[in-house]
C-alpha cells in the first residue's frame, strides 16, 4: 500500500468509527430519555406536554454553555421556561447520563 493512502484509510476508519459511536449515543440516549419518562412528555419535532427536543435545540443553538444548562435544567426540572406546565426533577441521573441526554437533545434527539 503506499503510503499516501494510509492516512486516507485513517481518516475513513475515524470516520466510520466516529459515526458508529454516534449512532450508539444516540441509542443509548434514547433508550435513557425513554427509561426516565422524558417521552412520556417530550417528542422529537412536535410539542406534546414539554417542548419539542429540536425546539429546545433551537433555543440553545449557539450558547456555549447550553450542554451544561441544559442537564441542570433536566436534573432540577422546572416551570416557565415553555409554559406553565413543570417538568419533574431526573435528580436520580448521574452527570454522564444527564451530559448524554442534555448533548443528544441539543443535537435534535436524533435517531442515530
Amino acid at each position: 500500500m503506499p503510503m499516501t493512502s494510509i492516512p486516507l484509510l485513517a481518516v475513513a476508519l475515524l470516520a466510520l468509527s466516529n459515526t458508529t459511536a454516534l449512532a450508539q449515543n444516540a441509542a443509548a440516549a434514547k433508550t435513557l430519555a425513554s427509561k426516565s419518562a422524558c417521552l412520556a412528555c417530550h417528542a422529537v419535532d412536535k410539542k406534546l406536554v414539554g417542548p419539542a427536543f429540536k425546539d429546545v435545540a433551537a433555543k440553545h443553538q449557539g450558547q456555549a454553555d447550553a450542554l451544561d444548562k441544559v442537564s441542570a435544567r433536566i436534573r432540577s426540572g422546572g416551570v416557565g421556561l415553555y409554559g406553565p406546565v413543570p417538568m419533574p426533577a431526573q435528580a436520580q441521573l448521574k452527570d454522564d447520563e444527564l451530559k448524554l441526554l442534555a448533548g443528544w437533545i441539543l443535537a435534535g434527539a436524533p435517531d442515530q
